[in-house]
């Protein structure tokens, strides 16, 4: 067993409500330990009780069931996500309007270049692995990179955290 990041797509966000003492209760019930969350935007840090991708696939199910709406769950390990940060491409003007955007899957060449080419000028973006790289230069409002384009152009959903949260996740996981 290893401790992960879970990082849920959209929640309290748009009438997804989810109470992140009511996440902790799901997750435990579950079977995780060391639980706890960051902020209300679906930071979840825990210790599955085996697979991390199973544990995240029930975790999914467990939120629509009581909740009724859909939401990923993104786990990474705190090295993936301090790695991740560490590799941000981009110089950081803004730590609030720099993101590391969590996939679900790899994308192709092909598909990051597609990316690219669909950003404003405003908005720099860089694929490395499971992880989009994005800096904003006037912030997020605006971006023409919203999460149905990110997921229609590279073929995965994920969710984004500015490097401010991201370097707050490493830490508390690492202690």
């Amino acid at each position: 067993m290893s401790e992960r990041i879970g990082l849920l797509r959209a929640v309290n966000v748009g009438g997804a409500r989810l109470p992140m003492a009511r996440l902790r209760v799901i997750a435990e019930s579950l079977g995780a330990q060391e639980v706890s969350t960051y902020i209300a935007s679906g930071n979840l840090l825990y210790t599955p009780p085996g697979e991390a991708s199973e544990f995240d696939a029930a975790l999914e199910r467990a939120i629509e069931d009581e909740f009724g709406y859909y939401r990923e769950v993104i786990s990474r390990t705190p090295a993936e996500l301090a790695a991740a940060l560490a590799g941000h491409p981009f110089e950081v003007v803004e730590p609030r309007f720099s993101y590391v955007y969590a996939l679900t899957g790899t994308p192709t060449v092909e598909a990051a270049t597609a990316l690219a080419q669909r950003a404003g000028p405003t908005e720099h973006v860089a694929v490395i692995g499971r992880e989009l790289h994005l800096r904003y230069d006037d912030g997020a409002a605006n971006a023409t990179l919203t999460p149905a384009v990110i997921k229609r152009t590279l073929g995965y959903s994920g969710t984004g955290r500015n490097l401010d949260t991201v370097g707050r996740l490493v830490e508390l996981a690492t202690g």
